[in-house]
């Protein structure tokens, strides 16, 4: 669904493979491979499953297991992995088509950016084989969750500045600190925690990560809810005891995969894709009511098509130098700060045009069927923030792009 055109008079779900840039740049091997992946989400047992995941009462939360697991059933959920780990063997390409038409269809996708693009990924990299056997085939089949430990009270976008230390006893290690603001924590089997383990000049140095089992004695969960409907956890973790087994890539070295790992991140992908659902709702909307003859919301959807389409087209090139080994963490700050600003303009037009019944609650009877469109105001100002801000996106680009820092 790349565009909407304002003169269809039903666009149903468009085929992203029509009509933007960003579709010139796949073969036919990968157009197939994307027309497969939405006749998987079209399927009635499918379908169900995720318009019942949306109806869920508010803060109550809903298993993905189901539908994560049909996935990996089919090695869909880590595309790009190995085989042997539970994936296809293909390429980066692949998986933003799964995330991308995941996120078109509704399904959410925190649980698989977590276990997949971020701790798969960490172990996939900078893992031990032992490791990659024990977690990464789970992972794939959807029958593991993992999460991330890095943001604390103190301390969010200055990840270096994190107080969780790890100090070590004999020939193991011993956890205390405090993480915020984690997800699906309440769920997963691991998570992936950074904390501090050497002190020294360069705060960048002296940080590793750990593979933290959750239900580990010393662990305490606890739910902070936010202005959305998503829960976030605060963990306590006192004195648990770790083994060098537990430990992911080099000790006191966790920066730079942290880092990488960032950059991979930093696509933009999920983001636009939920824009383009929710802006899609918003002209069938207006279509309905007939505000779309309505010139000055007619400028204004059509302004906004248009850079939802150029931040795709940002979101796929930044894949894409990942395919071609040449990532670009200026080109991956811009393309995510571009996409995200337009969350705000997104939501308040859909107000606009659908009105006062936008505020009713989504599981109210009588509120309009417009992408839950107040679950989504709540919900879009975490654009701005998750995977870094808006602010640290541009101190990148002035910093990294336009060299204006000494």
């Amino acid at each position: 669904m790349s565009g909407t055109d304002l003169n269809e008079k039903d666009p149903g779900h468009a085929d992203p493979g029509e009509k933007d840039l960003a579709d010139t740049w796949f073969t036919d091997e990968q157009r197939a491979f994307r027309r497969a992946v939405q006749d998987f989400f079209a399927a009635d047992e499918v379908r169900k499953a995720i318009d019942a995941l949306q109806d869920h009462a508010p803060r109550e939360e809903s298993g993905l297991i189901d539908v994560y697991r049909m996935l990996g059933e089919r090695g869909w959920l880590a595309p790009a992995w190995p085989k042997e780990y539970g994936g296809q063997g293909l390429s980066p390409v692949e998986a933003g088509i799964v995330l991308e038409e995941m996120v078109l269809h509704g399904l959410p996708e925190d649980q698989r950016v977590l276990s997949i693009d971020t701790v798969g990924q960490f172990l996939l990299e900078v893992g031990t084989p032992e490791q990659r056997a024990r977690h990464l085939p789970r992972l794939a089949a959807g029958e593991e969750i993992a999460t991330v430990l890095f943001t604390e009270p103190h301390c969010g976008s200055d990840l270096a500045a994190l107080r969780t230390r790890a100090v070590r006893d004999g020939d193991g290690w011993r956890l205390s600190g405090r993480k915020i603001f984690n997800q699906k924590s309440q769920f997963a089997e691991w998570a992936l925690c950074a904390a501090r383990t050497d002190d020294g000049p360069v705060k960048y140095h002296g940080i590793t990560l750990f593979l933290l089992p959750l239900r580990s004695p010393g662990v305490v969960i606890s739910p902070v809810w936010s202005m959305g409907d998503e829960r976030f956890n605060e963990i306590v973790i006192e004195d648990v005891r770790l083994t060098a087994e537990h430990i992911v890539g080099q000790v006191h070295e966790g920066w730079q995969p942290i880092n990488d790992m960032l950059l991979l991140e930093r696509t933009g992908m999920d983001f636009q894709a939920k824009l383009r659902r929710w802006l899609d709702a918003v002209v069938e909307d207006a279509r309905r009511t007939g505000r779309i003859t309505e010139p000055a919301y007619a400028q204004r959807l059509v302004e906004l098509d248009a850079n939802l389409r150029a931040g795709r087209a940002l979101a796929w090139s930044m894949v894409l130098a990942q395919v071609a080994g040449e990532p670009d963490p200026v080109a991956s700050a811009a393309a995510k700060w571009f996409i995200t600003q337009y969350s705000d303009e997104v939501v308040r037009l859909g107000s606009e045009v659908v009105g006062l019944d936008g505020l009713l609650s989504t599981w109210d009877g009588e509120a309009p069927d417009l992408g839950r469109l107040e679950a989504v105001y709540r919900q879009s100002p975490a654009h701005t923030l998750a995977s870094g801000t808006s602010e640290v996106m541009l101190q990148i680009i002035a910093a990294s792009g336009l060299h204006l820092f000494s």
